[in-house]
C-alpha cells in the first residue's frame, strides 16, 4: 500500500489522487440526479439544473463530512439508486411531500446508526432477502429505463443506440485494468452523446432548449444557486411508510460497504466507523431532503480502485469534495450535463442495473441460497409481483386507500414485503439459514446511481460485481448486499465480492468483506445497492 488511511500526501499527490476520486465520483452523481430531474421538472431545463447544482453541493459537503467526521474511509459517496426507486414509484405525491419523507427516513437512520442499533437488522436480512433486494432494485427501475431509452422522438433508432452502448461497456469494463475502470462510465457519456449528436441529432424544439440553456450556463459563469434551495415541508404518510423500507435497504448497504473498504485497509475501531458512517450517512438524507434532492451512500466499489493504485489515503477524498462542491457553483458545467441525451442516460443506467442484477444472482450461487422449490419461490415470487406492480398502469391503484397507494403501487416495497413474508413466515426452513457476516461489496467498475446499488447484512456471499450507476472500479469483495446516473447513475459495476446484504432498496452494504481488486465499475457485476 503506497499510502495508508492516515498518511499525509505532498500536495501533488493529493492534488492527482483528488482528480481520481473525483472522476469516479462524477458519474455516480451525473446519472441518477439528471434522470431524477427528469422525473420531476421533464423539460424544464432550468429546474433540472438546479436540481443538479444542489445535488453536487450536497454530494461534496456530505463527502467531506464522512471523511473528517464519519467512518473516515477512502469511500465513494453518491446519491442512492434504493432512493431514487422509492422517487419513481412515488411519482403521484408532490415533489415537497416525497423529499420530506426521505428527511424524515435520514432522520430515522441516523438515529438507528448513533445509538447503534443495526445488529438486530444485520440478523434480520439473510442472504436471499438481500438478493432479491439487489435484484428488484434493477427490476423496479425498468420503467425509468424504458421511457428514457424509448419515450423520445427516434424510439428505434435510440434502442439500437442503447443497446449498442451497453455492450461496449461491458467490453471497456472487460479491457481495461485497475484503475482505468473507473473511466468506464465517463468514457460511455462522453462517445454515447458524441454518437448520438451525430446519428440522430436531436429535433428543433430540442436543439432550441438546448443552444438557449447552454448559452445561459456559459454566459454565468460561476454563480451561487438560486437562494430557494430548501422545500417546503409536507407531510403525507403514505410516502414516508415507503420510504421507510428504503431506507432499511440503504441500512444494509452502508453497513456493508463500509465494513468491505474498512476490513481491505484493516482499519482500526470498526464498529465506531459503522456507527458514525450510518450516522452521517443518515443525516445526509436529511440534509438532501431538506434541500430536495436525492440522499446519500457509500459505494464499496472504492475498495477497487484502492488497490490498483495502492492509494487508501482518505485526504485525497477532500480535495475530490471540494471539486463535486465547485460543481454546484458552475452552471455552465451543468448545462452540458443536462444537455447529455436521455437515451444515453438510459444506456448506462442499464448498464449499472445490470451490475446489479449479477451482483444478486452471484450471492444467490455462492451462498447456495437456492436449494429446494420453497426457496425458488421465495425469491421468485417476490421479484414478479415487484415486476408486474412496476409496469401496472398508474389507474390500478386508484382502487386502493390513497394512504396506501405509495406502499402497493410501489414494486420495490411490496416485492422486499413479500420476500421477507416468505422468509421469515410462511415458507420458514425448520433449520434457519446461517446469516452471513455483514459484508459490503466492493465494486470491480464504475457505475452510477448508483443510486447507486451495496452489500450489508445478511448471510456473506460472494459475488463479482460490476459498478452500478456510479463509476468506480472495482476489487473483489466480500460483502452483504442490500446505486450508476447510476452513471454512475449510480449504480454502479462492481467487482468480484462476496455480499451479504445492501443498503436497503439500494446498494449493497454492510458485511465483512475481503477485496482483491478493482475500483470503481468494478471488474464485472456490481452488488451493491444504491
Amino acid at each position: 500500500m503506497g499510502y495508508r488511511l492516515d498518511d499525509r500526501l505532498p500536495l501533488s499527490a493529493l492534488l492527482l489522487y483528488g482528480l481520481q476520486w473525483w472522476v469516479v465520483t462524477l458519474p455516480c452523481v451525473v446519472v441518477t440526479g439528471v434522470v431524477v430531474a427528469g422525473l420531476h421538472y421533464g423539460d424544464d431545463w432550468a429546474n433540472q439544473a438546479r436540481y443538479l447544482q444542489k445535488l453536487f453541493a450536497a454530494s461534496g459537503l456530505i463527502s467531506i463530512a464522512q471523511i473528517t467526521l464519519g467512518h473516515r474511509l477512502p469511500l465513494v459517496i453518491g446519491p442512492a439508486t434504493v432512493l431514487m426507486v422509492g422517487l419513481a414509484a412515488s411519482a403521484g405525491a408532490s415533489v415537497s411531500a416525497l423529499y420530506t419523507s426521505m428527511a424524515l427516513g435520514g432522520a430515522l437512520m441516523a438515529i438507528l446508526g448513533f445509538a447503534n442499533l443495526m445488529a438486530a437488522l444485520r440478523r434480520f436480512f439473510t442472504a436471499r432477502i438481500v438478493a432479491v433486494i439487489l435484484i428488484l432494485i434493477a427490476f423496479t427501475l425498468s420503467p425509468v429505463i424504458t421511457r428514457l431509452i424509448v419515450g423520445g422522438a427516434h424510439p428505434g433508432p435510440s434502442l439500437a443506440l442503447a443497446l449498442a452502448l451497453l455492450l461496449a461497456l461491458v467490453a471497456l469494463n472487460e479491457a481495461l485494468k485497475g484503475a482505468l475502470k473507473s473511466l468506464t462510465m465517463p468514457l460511455g457519456l462522453i462517445v454515447g452523446t458524441i454518437v448520438y449528436r451525430l446519428w440522430l441529432g436531436a429535433g428543433p424544439a430540442a436543439a432550441a432548449a438546448e443552444r438557449t440553456a447552454l448559452s445561459a450556463g456559459h454566459s454565468a459563469g460561476y454563480s451561487a444557486p438560486d437562494p430557494t434551495w430548501l422545500i417546503t415541508p409536507t407531510f403525507e404518510a403514505g410516502p414516508t411508510l415507503a420510504f421507510v423500507f428504503c431506507f432499511l435497504a440503504l441500512i444494509v448497504n452502508e453497513l456493508g460497504s463500509v465494513e468491505a473498504v474498512g476490513r481491505m485497509i484493516s482499519a482500526p475501531d470498526m464498529d465506531g466507523r459503522v456507527r458514525r458512517g450510518v450516522g452521517v450517512t443518515g443525516l445526509g438524507s436529511l440534509f438532501s431532503g431538506l434541500l430536495g434532492v436525492i440522499g446519500p451512500v457509500d459505494f464499496s466499489m472504492s475498495a477497487g480502485l484502492i488497490a490498483a493504485t495502492g492509494c487508501a489515503a482518505r485526504l485525497a477524498f477532500i480535495p475530490a469534495g471540494l471539486g463535486l462542491l465547485a460543481c454546484a457553483f458552475a452552471p455552465w458545467f451543468i448545462s452540458l450535463l443536462v444537455a447529455i441525451p436521455q437515451p444515453v442516460m438510459g444506456a448506462v443506467l442499464l448498464y449499472a442495473m445490470v451490475s446489479q442484477l449479477a451482483g444478486g444472482l452471484t450471492m444467490l450461487t455462492t451462498e447456495r441460497a437456492i436449494s429446494n422449490y420453497s426457496q425458488g419461490v421465495t425469491v421468485g415470487f417476490p421479484l414478479m409481483v415487484g415486476l408486474l406492480i412496476a409496469f401496472a398502469p398508474p389507474s390500478a391503484f386508484q382502487f386502493f386507500p390513497s394512504i396506501l397507494r405509495p406502499i402497493i403501487g410501489n414494486g420495490f416495497v411490496m416485492g422486499a414485503l413479500i420476500v421477507v413474508l416468505l422468509e421469515h413466515a410462511i415458507l420458514r426452513p425448520s433449520k434457519p439459514a446461517p446469516s452471513p457476516t455483514p459484508t459490503a461489496q466492493a465494486p470491480s467498475q464504475t457505475h452510477p446511481p448508483g443510486d447507486p446499488p451495496g452489500p450489508t447484512s445478511g448471510a456473506s456471499s460472494s459475488a463479482t460485481s460490476g459498478d452500478g450507476p456510479g463509476p468506480s472500479p472495482g476489487a473483489n469483495s466480500s460483502a452483504t448486499s442490500g446505486d450508476g446516473p447510476g452513471p454512475s447513475p449510480g449504480a454502479s459495476p462492481g467487482a468480484n465480492s462476496s455480499a451479504t446484504s445492501g443498503d436497503g432498496p439500494g446498494p449493497t452494504s454492510g458485511a465483512s468483506s475481503s477485496a482483491t481488486s478493482g475500483d470503481g465499475p468494478n471488474d464485472h457485476d456490481d452488488k451493491q445497492i444504491r
